[in-house]
């Protein structure tokens, strides 16, 4: 093991108990040689894969060419990036703003919310996720996370997700933005009833509310559609995008209505390194592959191929299974660490959501065999568990 993880850096993880050296398409190896199905993916983040050749190349070119230039300067590109952020925007969205991750793009919609309404109050969603960042923390749900940072951001009250009424009995005239994730992701995985949304949306149109979508880890093809919230047929007022949208390389995309992100001005947001060349060149390969390679189907394909092979799973230690695309959940009767470390042993990264989650986030060019391997490899943990 690495000794400095464990005695210099900070103690912020649960560390498998494995090193990672090298990751090639759906695989990952460690330093005894051992290679395992990756259906984590850095929570999200390789969803085309590890080292995919495309991304691999555009690095390369760009990084013997230019790897930092400001946003103060005009950068090519950046220019490229932005030409393909829009061919993907979502509907409704007219400009973006780039910054390092999901939680940097969650911040400027909170600062984008306060600027455009003048107002502070917010609501986010029960088991709702958007980051750890003081901003972001404050419209996630957790108390674990957030009482430890007390007194977050004011005004941000949390209604059941799923449940109208509860919503509309928490909005008053302060009341500036609604955030949510289409998907809930850390909160595991939970999909809103069908035309929740719709709702939510009518609720902003008739209240002159702004609806923020939080799809850093529901985005970019993940659950069979370009974003998650075309699903449901609504439309976002902002939009927040990170993880796989960087092609591997750490990024922030806030897209905006154009009327809300032209209400901040020159100094009011900015970041050093939010539009360096280095990511622009991975993210524009990135969605050039997305593309090209018509993956969003995999993507719907194998999702729906894991689903019906966990719904063969027999046991009683099982309370629900349930997913969009390649963004999944089984949800136990029973604490899942264990099960995560013997899917290990057995060569399948897998993913928690709270205790009692078994998360997926496959790669979007996960194969049938592949699939059916992860899904021998589940079965053959969850069947032998014994209480």
């Amino acid at each position: 093991m690495m000794k400095l993880e464990d005695t210099f850096l900070a103690d912020t993880y649960w560390k498998r108990p494995i090193t990672l050296v090298k990751g090639l398409g759906t695989k990952v190896w460690d330093s005894e040689g051992r290679e395992y199905i990756d259906c984590g993916c850095g929570y999200g983040v390789a969803f085309l894969g590890h080292c995919h050749p495309k991304i691999v190349e555009a690095i390369k070119k760009q990084c013997e060419k230019l790897i930092t230039c400001h946003g103060s300067f005009y950068n090519d590109a950046r220019e490229e990036c932005l030409s393909r952020l829009k061919k993907i925007k979502p509907e409704g969205t007219d400009k973006v703003f780039l910054s390092n991750s999901g939680a940097e793009a969650i911040e400027a919609a909170i600062k984008l919310v306060r600027k455009y309404t003048k107002k502070r109050g917010i609501i986010s969603m029960i088991n709702g996720f958007h980051g750890k960042t003081m901003g972001a923390l404050s419209l996630t749900w957790n108390s674990k996370y957030r009482e430890p940072f007390l007194p977050l951001l004011e005004g941000v009250k949390f209604a059941p997700f799923g449940n109208i009424e509860k919503l509309k009995s928490l909005i008053d005239e302060n009341t500036a933005a609604i955030f949510i994730e289409p998907i809930q992701g850390e909160g595991g995985i939970n999909i809103p009833p069908r035309d929740y949304l719709k709702e939510v949306r009518e609720i902003c149109d008739e209240k002159d509310i702004i609806l923020v979508l939080d799809e850093v880890q529901t985005g970019f093809g993940r659950t069979g559609r370009m974003w998650a919230h075309e699903h449901f047929g609504i439309k976002p007022d902002i939009l927040c995008a990170g993880k796989a949208i960087g092609g591997g390389l750490p990024i922030g995309v806030t897209f905006a209505r154009e009327d809300i992100m032209d209400s901040l001005k020159r100094g009011e947001h900015s970041s050093t390194f939010g539009g360096n060349p280095l990511t622009c060149a991975a993210c524009k390969a990135a969605i050039d592959v997305i593309l090209e390679e018509n993956l969003i189907e995999n993507a719907k394909i194998m999702g729906d191929l894991f689903l019906n092979g966990f719904s063969k799973i027999e046991s009683k230690l099982i309370r629900e299974i349930r997913g969009l695309g390649l963004m999944m959940a089984i949800e136990m009767r029973i604490e899942v660490r264990d099960i995560i470390i013997k899917a290990l042993e057995k060569g399948v990264i897998v993913l928690e959501s709270g205790k009692n989650i078994v998360r997926l986030l496959p790669p979007l060019i996960i194969r049938k065999e592949e699939v059916e391997k992860v899904v021998s490899v589940l079965k053959e943990v969850i069947e032998l568990v014994k209480i």
